[in-house]
Parts: C-alpha cells; sequence; structure tokens
C-alpha cells in the first residue's frame, strides 16, 4: 500500500502526474480564542493602531524624501527631538533609581500610610497631565511659595515628566519583590555577605528584567509627553521646546508636513528604544534561567 503523499504524487491514468495538496498547516489556530477572536484582536489594532501611524507616515512623505529629511533635520526641529531626548534619557535614569527604591520600601518595609503612599503612586495615571503641569508652576514658577523657580528651564521639564513617569518602574518591579524568594537572600547574609552585595550579586539580576522595562515605558512616555511640561516648560525654542510643543507650533502655523515628519521621528525613537530594551530584558531573563 502507498502512502498518502506517494498517492498525491502519482501519475494518473492518462500518464500525467496528479498536483500535490496544497498545505493548509501554516493556517491552523491554536488556543481558546479561535480565528474570529484573533481576527477581532487583529481589527481592532489595525484601527486603534496602525491605520493612524500608516496615515501618519504617509502625511510626512507627501514632499517626499528630501521633504521630509528637511522637516526633520530643521535646526529648531533637531533642537527639539534633543531636548526631548536628553530630558527623557535623565528622566528614566531617575525612575529607574528612585522607582526601585520605592517599590523596595512598599513591600520590604511597613510604617503607617503605607496604603495611602501605595494608592498615590498611581495618581499620575489618573490625574490629567495639565493638571500636573498646573500645579507645578504653582509651587515651583515664578510665585513659588518655597521660592524654587524651575519655570521654563530643563530641570522644570525633568520634574514635570519625572511625575507623570513616576508608576512604571514601581509597578514593573512591585510584583517582582513580592514574588523574590527571600530564603537566597538569608543565605547570602548569613555566609557573610554584607547588604550591598546581596543586593548586587541576588536581588539585582532577579530584578534587572522589570527594571529595564520600567525605564523602557518611562522614556518612552516621556519621549511623547505634553500636558505636563506645557506650562512649566516654557517652550523656549532651543532652549526648553520639546519635541510635543514644536509639532503644535507647526499645526498653529498650518505645517502639518513638519508635524508629521517630527512626529514620525518620536515614533521611530520610541520603538527603537522599546524594542532594543525588550531583547536586553529577554538576555537577562536567560542569562539568569541558565544561572539556575
Amino acid at each position: 500500500m502507498t502512502d498518502s503523499s506517494t498517492a498525491a504524487s502519482s501519475p494518473t491514468p492518462g500518464g500525467s502526474p496528479t498536483p500535490e495538496r496544497f498545505n493548509w498547516s501554516w493556517l491552523r489556530v491554536t488556543g481558546s480564542v479561535g480565528p474570529l477572536g484573533i481576527a477581532t484582536a487583529v481589527l481592532w489594532l489595525s484601527i486603534i493602531v496602525l491605520l493612524p501611524l500608516a496615515a501618519l507616515t504617509v502625511t510626512s512623505f507627501d514632499e517626499g524624501w528630501s521633504g521630509f529629511w528637511a522637516a526633520i533635520s530643521a535646526p529648531a526641529a533637531v533642537d527639539s527631538l534633543r531636548i526631548t531626548v536628553l530630558v527623557s534619557i535623565v528622566v528614566a535614569v531617575i525612575n529607574v533609581v528612585m522607582g526601585t527604591l520605592i517599590a523596595w520600601v512598599l513591600v520590604r518595609d511597613d510604617f503607617p500610610g503605607k496604603g495611602i503612599v501605595n494608592a498615590l503612586i498611581d495618581l499620575p495615571f489618573a490625574l490629567p497631565t495639565i493638571v500636573a503641569s498646573i500645579v507645578l508652576l504653582s509651587l515651583y514658577g515664578p510665585q513659588s511659595p518655597i521660592d524654587i523657580h524651575l519655570n521654563a528651564t530643563q530641570p522644570g521639564l525633568i520634574v514635570a515628566l519625572a511625575f507623570v513617569t513616576l508608576p512604571f518602574v514601581v509597578r514593573s518591579v512591585q510584583p517582582v519583590l513580592i514574588e523574590a524568594d527571600r530564603e537566597v537572600e538569608q543565605a547570602a547574609l548569613s555566609l557573610g555577605a554584607d547588604n550591598w552585595t546581596t543586593f548586587r550579586r541576588i536581588v539585582l539580576p532577579t530584578l534587572g528584567p522589570a527594571i529595564i522595562s520600567g525605564g523602557g515605558l518611562a522614556f518612552a512616555r516621556a519621549i511623547g509627553e505634553y500636558g505636563s511640561v506645557v506650562l512649566i516648560g516654557g517652550a523656549i525654542p532651543r532652549k526648553t521646546e520639546m519635541a510635543s510643543q514644536y509639532i503644535q507650533k507647526q499645526i498653529e502655523i498650518d505645517r502639518p508636513i513638519n508635524a508629521a515628519a517630527v512626529s514620525v521621528a518620536l515614533l521611530v525613537i520610541s520603538f527603537a528604544s522599546l524594542l532594543v530594551l525588550r531583547l536586553l530584558a529577554e538576555r537577562s531573563v536567560r542569562k539568569e534561567q541558565e544561572s539556575r
């Protein structure tokens, strides 16, 4: 008896071989959602994310590559992108340090009002960012009640962006700390390791992927932030003007192609940073699994 593959390719009575059967295995869907669920998710993702991004990209190239390059290489655009990236990097580093510390305190320490502090961490998610800008302007503006003036300065941008990006690292690190095996830490301490060595050699490798992920999300959020910096930043060209403010200015003066081009540049920066950080996080996870 011949197998199915042989029968599929055997010649017909007329002498010509029959065509091989088409392999539909690549269309097979596994899981509980099914083809309809996957199609719905892809459709929703396309409508909400892919189509708007495609339209933005097409608009940015309405004048061709030369027009796109002229828009993003204009001195004011380059300065706004440079300020945005530098400030966002500083904010991400601050969040990595302080967010990890806050997560550690919330998980490992008990103190009065801990529940309130834990709830306040999510406040920047719920609070409109323009409200944060108003509050910061009242506190650090020209009429500052504490005599600290950060209005229209880059430190003011850093404070505003640190406020709106605070939860990312905290909420990324917190569940990992909760699930961490403290017996390994206690064993290291019992063998004579000090607190810093225990944290650096045992705790930090475990928290590494979560810290990288939270820092990347904070950076990506800061890159495109507008509401929290619109007032306290001052939008001084080539000094405190963020890319988001530059984009708004281009729209106001009827230069939508320039606005779209700088928006695409921000999109590329955000996507590239998240991709790199994701690869680093996966590498850290593989190293941790190999070391066990």
